[in-house]
């Protein structure tokens, strides 16, 4: 669900979060410091998915190649033989954050290696940066750019209509682009190095979702909306004859050129009172079919209707599989079947309750399907079965009265493609991931088909906040949209996210230094706490009790013992209580808003700022007092930390161009801070595990140092700086949260604003390289519950030897074919019928006489076909 993300998003820019570089005068003046740099390999924290696709677009002239694009997250491209997506922007930097919102994508049929995308994030003041148009010549490994005069809108509303970005089939130098804002079509003729806009084009467009919108985020004129070009008017190189064009015009919503884009005329007869959200052309039969909705999209839509316009006769048919009076939705998802061009298939897009719907014609739409019913209400019969154990989080933890079920077949389904060279295979986006199947046809024959998630690779969480706790979980997070994950395993999706409650996005988490089972969230939701508290590290939850006047989750903060918390919500003051948060006082001292973080030595003692003020309590946080200390940056854009293991050490990074930016430290409890000189800018601060030889825990930063923005790692307390990340990894904005490990030397986890939690790991000490233990083992292997055709079941390592493991690695086969399904507290690995499971990053330290403990759930048979051996390094296991 993407209704919080834009809200955080915008309040974010609002708040001054996303700034630019400096002026290149200012940044001339400033004095470089000579950075050195390391090389870190990268990867995503994994929860697959985590937001809103609007599109995908296969190649029509070559086999699995496809792309999707997101909103805020970039653009990413299918590889066939791994099921997963590959990220294509992740090179875009800092300076141009809007650019990783990608409003629509085109792949070249003529040049299947040509791929384009329509770049930026807003078109009003949060996005300070105009659109660009992307051309790659090597399917998105490498692109050039070409700035455009106005901006474009990624995560705008209306931002799931489309394509906007069109390539010419036959001479394909030539691509349309719709603008929005009322900057009408434009076209280049020269592959998209250079752009003009068709002056002959008529209309620029007039909705605009809430006209009254002074921010001009819902006011903004959604434009020119689709581009679709008639094939069979055109041969060899030559331009297409008959282009179509959707316009954001409940009046004029349809236009055609029939001489390659010199002239062009509303097509007569169209429907009125609809936005066309879709024209997808099938050439062969000679029809247009539109999705329109009374709406932009795509959170709303009342009312919606399909069509199909005749091209040879200029005949309209309401081919609508329900009637006018019977939506409560607008169609938007729509795609033709390739192989068998009177199949045609559309989503109910933004049919949120009960679920949404995908209808399905074989006649061109004269009869419709949908992929469910209901039998005799509530209860409904599905055509589909879903299989969500590969990302079992988009279950929600729910258990809905029918007729809602979970998991949900979707929600802003607003793309929706058939292989066109694969009847049986179809994409759709949604609210929360990409779903597919690979037995479409099953529609047709009565059986059922499956679905499954098809997002492996493609990371789209907005991240608020990040903590790594010296024990327990690597990793927690707090997200937008989707709340936010206790993450054992970096390289398997987490089973759930937070609930018990589960916050629309997450803002802010922290846990108690000395007690790292004790931990804190806070966050958005439309009824309930905005407050939740664990005792487990993270693995079960409960809410607290939110004080009068608490309107959003704000910033929150455990006591170094955990024994009381600081909170900072939105709407209303400052707040402190001990326990768990049945009933909270007023803090005194400090103003509402202000970020508050604890002291990880002291409990008594925890810290606020707000306006370039930076305050104090050491009672508890009952009362504050403002410090004398100077020079801090004026506005609210900070973020600040206190370090693990030393009273009154704290971290301050933040500013903006216009006024004091940059990192300070305190090393007397924020009594006085000293500005670090040769960091010239700084958004985030966070610290890791020491390293070899060093007393003082590494500090890491996204951060401007020696003129160049980047994530940086100090191994000397900001004496000196390295920087880890390179122009290949950049992901826009990461100003929200940075963390190192505290367990493993030079891992840091990044915080981006639309791809997912980001980890590297240095290249001098990759964890995965230590040697395994061997021997010396005794291992208890239980089946705990069996159902028919799976299993699942616990493990339990020990260590029989007289030395400590510093990783562990244990194998065994399964004597009748068995498969693991999903692991928890390990990460496993198959060759042949041998699989391996091996530790994750907090369980890899096993004690002479310890123990460690995992978890599988597994397809097959159970008891009568246990494992009969296990090795650990070659060396076998004694079998309890």
């Amino acid at each position: 669900m993407r209704r919080t993300r834009i809200l955080t998003a915008a309040l974010a820019l609002a708040a001054g979060l996303l700034t630019g570089g400096p002026p290149a005068a200012l940044a001339a003046e400033t004095p470089q410091a000579a950075v050195a740099a390391d090389t870190y390999t990268w990867k995503n924290a994994r929860v697959d998915g985590g937001g809103f696709v609007p599109g995908i677009v296969f190649n029509r002239t070559e086999r699995d190649l496809a792309y999707a694009r997101t909103d805020i997250g970039g653009a990413y491209r299918w590889q066939e033989a791994s099921g997963t997506w590959t990220p294509l922007l992740d090179h875009v930097g800092w300076d141009d954050w809007g650019h990783t919102g990608v409003v629509s994508i085109a792949s070249d049929s003529v040049d299947p290696d040509r791929v384009y995308a329509a770049v930026g994030t807003y078109t009003n003041s949060w996005d300070p940066g105009n659109g660009a148009v992307l051309r790659s010549a090597d399917r998105g490994a490498s692109w050039r750019k070409t700035d455009l005069p106005f901006k474009l809108g990624g995560n705008m509303p209306g931002r799931g209509m489309g394509e906007r970005l069109a390539v010419d089939p036959h001479d394909n130098d030539v691509l349309y682009l719709g603008a929005p804002s009322g900057n009408g079509l434009w076209r280049s003729t020269d592959a998209g190095v250079t752009w003009s806009r068709v002056t002959a084009f008529p209309n620029p467009g007039d909705y605009a979702q809430d006209p009254g919108d002074t921010s001009g985020y819902a006011s903004d004129n959604q434009g020119i909306t689709w581009v679709t070009f008639d094939e069979s008017t055109g041969g060899g190189s030559s331009a297409t004859k008959t282009v179509y064009v959707g316009v954001a015009d409940k009046e004029n919503a349809v236009y055609r050129s029939t001489d390659a884009g010199a002239t062009w005329e509303r097509i007569a007869g169209q429907p009125t009172g609809y936005l066309a959200h879709k024209g997808v052309l099938d050439a062969e039969n000679g029809y247009l079919y539109l999705a329109y909705s009374d709406t932009g999209g795509p959170y709303d839509g009342g009312k919606g209707r399909l069509y199909r316009y005749a091209t040879a006769t200029g005949t309209w048919t309401d081919i609508s599989p329900v009637a006018e009076a019977d939506t409560y939705y607008g169609f938007s998802g729509l795609t033709v079947d390739r192989q068998h061009p009177g199949t045609v298939m559309a989503t109910a897009y933004s049919s949120w309750w009960p679920d949404t719907q995908i209808f399905r014609s074989t006649d061109s739409g004269s009869t419709w399907t949908q992929a469910w019913s209901y039998t005799s209400y509530p209860d409904r019969e599905n055509r589909y079965t879903m299989d969500v154990s590969s990302s079992p989080w988009l279950t929600w933890g729910a258990n809905p009265t029918p007729p809602e079920q979970t998991p949900k077949l979707g929600w802003m389904t607003e793309s929706l493609e058939i292989d066109p060279f694969d009847s049986d295979r179809m994409m759709y986006g949604t609210g929360a991931t990409v779903y597919g199947t690979r037995n479409l046809t099953n529609w047709d024959s009565g059986s059922r088909f499956t679905i499954t998630p098809m997002v492996r690779g493609l990371e789209e969480t907005a991240v608020n906040d990040l903590a790594s706790p010296p024990s327990g979980a690597p990793l927690l997070s707090a997200l937008g949209d989707i709340g936010g994950f206790r993450h054992t395993s970096l390289t398997e999706v987490p089973s759930m996210m937070f609930t018990s409650p589960n916050f629309t996005s997450s803002t802010s988490l922290d846990y108690a230094e000395s007690d790292p089972d004790t931990v804190v969230r806070v966050g958005n939701l439309d009824s309930g706490p905005h407050i939740a508290f664990s005792t487990d590290n993270g693995a079960h939850w409960f809410g607290g009790t939110d004080p009068s006047g608490v309107s959003g989750g704000g910033t929150v903060a455990a006591a170094a013992d955990g024994s009381r918390f600081v909170w900072s919500p939105v709407g209303t003051g400052v707040r402190y209580t001990t326990g768990f948060g049945t009933s909270w006082q007023a803090s005194s001292g400090i103003p509402a808003g202000a970020v508050v973080e604890s002291d990880r030595v002291d409990p008594d003692t925890f810290y606020g700022f707000k306006s370039g003020k930076f305050y104090v309590s050491t009672d508890g946080g009952a009362t504050f007092s403002a410090s004398a200390a100077t020079g801090l940056p004026s506005g609210d854009s900070v973020r600040f930390k206190a370090l693990p293991g030393v009273r009154g050490d704290v971290w301050l990074a933040g500013g903006a161009p216009d006024g004091a930016y940059g990192l300070w430290h305190s090393t007397d409890g924020g009594a006085s801070f000293t500005k670090l000189p040769d960091v010239e800018q700084a958004d985030t601060i966070g610290f890791g595990k020491a390293a070899p030889g060093a007393s003082y825990q590494t500090l890491y930063t996204s951060a401007k140092i020696g003129g160049v923005r980047g994530v940086f790692r100090s191994t000397d307390q900001g004496a000196s700086w390295t920087r880890i990340n390179d122009d290949a990894h950049q992901w826009g904005w990461t100003g929200a949260a940075i963390t190192g490990d505290p367990r493993v030397y030079g891992r840091v986890y990044v915080a981006t604003n639309g791809r997912g939690i980001v980890y590297g790991d240095t290249s001098a000490t990759d964890p995965g390289t230590e040697p395994e233990p061997a021997g010396a083992c005794a291992v208890t292997y239980t089946v705990t519950h069996q159902w028919p055709g799976g299993f699942q079941a616990d493990v339990k390592l020990t260590n029989t030897g007289t030395a400590a493991w510093n990783g562990w690695a244990l194998t065994w086969s399964f004597p009748h074919g068995q498969k693991v399904s999903r692991m928890w507290n390990a990460e496993h690995s198959v060759s042949g019928t041998a699989v391996t499971a091996r530790n994750v990053g907090w369980n890899g330290a096993v004690a002479a006489g310890s123990s460690v403990g995992f978890g599988f759930t597994g397809e097959g048979s159970g008891t009568e076909a246990e494992p009969a051996s296990f090795s650990l390094g070659g060396e076998s296991c004694a079998v309890g």
